[in-house]
């Protein structure tokens, strides 16, 4: 009998692509995961007496999740049902939700298995929610987002996270020899040899993704030209059927976020190697060039600050640099500032000195504009006292010399609030340009460099 709309599929049929033909049916040919599955891990102990709970496995595409769920699907006695969240809705889930009632009252339990479960949204999440805490389904989903940010928290708090990893180059190998050996669900029937360079290849371009290398080995493999009973598969038809690496890159998910921060904590480290790499990274997957050239325009005040002020110009000339001739040639200006930035001086005593005032504005009273610093564009104003005594800035940096000796609260006027008047928000840094600050702001506050300020 056909499945079912709902019904797992064992992916057999000879028109089903290579990655789904070659899927294991058994813990013992899965491959890779031993954290998870290898002999004594509670998954598979749990997989292996058919007491799955409701997990969530969390990994990149083509790391085994969809195949660890047939695994189960071929292990459980329950009834296994499938769906993906890129075309189901609620009234699927109520479909699948009334048939688990069903089958519970004859006591036979149903797993619900759902495929980028992070697709559905929080009205859709919570259709399943009571019928997993009442035990009406198992579930078990799919994800290649961080569930903490695609999953409600009622519904992770019910379910068990698992993690993937990107498989390595000796597992994808050994998925490679055995789809290429098996005769009933791989290609060992049109006798496929794969060069020695090209097997590395495809290898090394997979990124650890069985589904991309599975599916470029069998792209390869059809068009290769049958020559004295064989499939001769080379490095070139390998480049050709994958086109690029696999890169697992999501412009909206985790990687997006764990690849700019890895830039832009290379950078703060003054690691222009590591800098330049990300770099690359990010805009080889596509990433928005204008999106980095945004941090990069953030770190060159966070990052580099007043030790090298030349950075936000360079920042910001990247950043309209390559709005205006776009990509390709724009990796040009985003590298010129990353290597700038990487290379440069690094102080952060501009955020340390906003944090510090921020922190006495949220935390003090809040003091009205003293007087002298007020505007007075009415004659009322001026009446009242607004502007007196205002000490012209230009005038008054030329009294520092003569009375350096004196108190600072005689010596220039005061700018901050009366009951703030001995804050030091702004403390320079000692790379670049800022002892040059250093100096020059002890001078201003009547103080040697080194001594200790309030």
């Amino acid at each position: 009998m056909e499945p079912s709309l709902f019904e797992s599929s064992s992916g057999d049929a000879p028109s089903a692509p290579l990655a789904a033909r070659m899927r294991p049916r058994s813990l013992d040919d899965f491959v890779g995961q031993t954290h998870l599955v290898g002999e004594g891990r509670a998954l598979r102990r749990a997989i292996e007496s058919d007491s799955v709970p409701s997990i969530i496995l969390w990994g990149p595409p083509g790391s085994g999740k969809t195949t660890l769920a047939d695994v189960v699907a071929h292990a459980t006695g329950a009834r296994f049902v499938q769906l993906s969240a890129v075309n189901a809705g609620v009234a699927d889930l109520r479909k699948v939700v009334a048939e688990a009632q069903a089958s519970r009252r004859i006591g036979k339990r149903t797993v619900l298995f759902i495929d980028e479960i992070h697709r559905f949204n929080k009205a859709q999440q919570d259709a399943v929610l009571p019928f997993v805490e009442d035990g009406t389904i198992t579930l078990i989903g799919a994800t290649t987002e961080n569930p903490s940010f695609e999953v409600n928290a009622a519904l992770l708090s019910r379910a068990r996270v698992f993690t993937l990893h990107a498989l390595d180059d000796t597992d994808i190998e050994r998925l490679v020899d055995r789809a290429l050996s098996d005769s009933e669900r791989g290609l060992g029937k049109l006798q496929v040899r794969l060069e020695a360079p090209a097997r590395t290849a495809l290898v090394n371009l997979a990124n650890g993704d069985a589904r991309s290398a599975l599916g470029a080995l069998e792209f390869a493999a059809s068009i290769a030209t049958p020559e004295n009973g064989e499939r001769v598969v080379t490095t070139a038809m390998i480049e050709d059927a994958m086109q690029r690496r696999a890169t697992g890159y999501d412009k909206s998910g985790e990687s997006h976020y764990d690849t700019i921060s890895a830039l832009i904590k290379s950078v703060r480290g003054s690691d222009p190697d590591a800098a330049v790499y990300w770099l690359a990274r990010m805009l080889d997957a596509g990433e928005d060039p204008l999106f980095i050239a945004r941090r990069l325009v953030i770190l060159a005040s966070e990052d580099v600050g007043l030790a090298d002020s030349r950075g936000l110009a360079v920042a910001i000339a990247a950043q309209q640099a390559v709005h205006f001739i776009g990509m390709p040639e724009g990796f040009y200006p985003l590298a010129h500032a990353t290597l700038y930035l990487a290379t440069a001086p690094k102080s952060n005593s501009i955020g340390r000195a906003y944090s510090a005032a921020l922190r006495d504005v949220r935390e003090t009273r809040n003091d009205p504009v003293p007087l002298h610093l007020r505007n007075a564009p009415t004659g009322l104003m001026r009446e009242l006292g607004y502007g007196r005594d205002y000490k012209y800035a230009h005038e008054d940096y030329a009294t520092m010399a003569h009375e350096a000796g004196r108190p600072p609260s005689e010596r220039l006027q005061q700018y901050l609030p009366e009951n703030l008047c001995d804050r030091r928000y702004f403390e320079p840094g000692g790379q670049g340009e800022e002892p040059a600050l250093q100096r020059w702001i002890a001078q201003r506050r009547n103080v040697r460099p080194g001594d200790e300020r309030s």
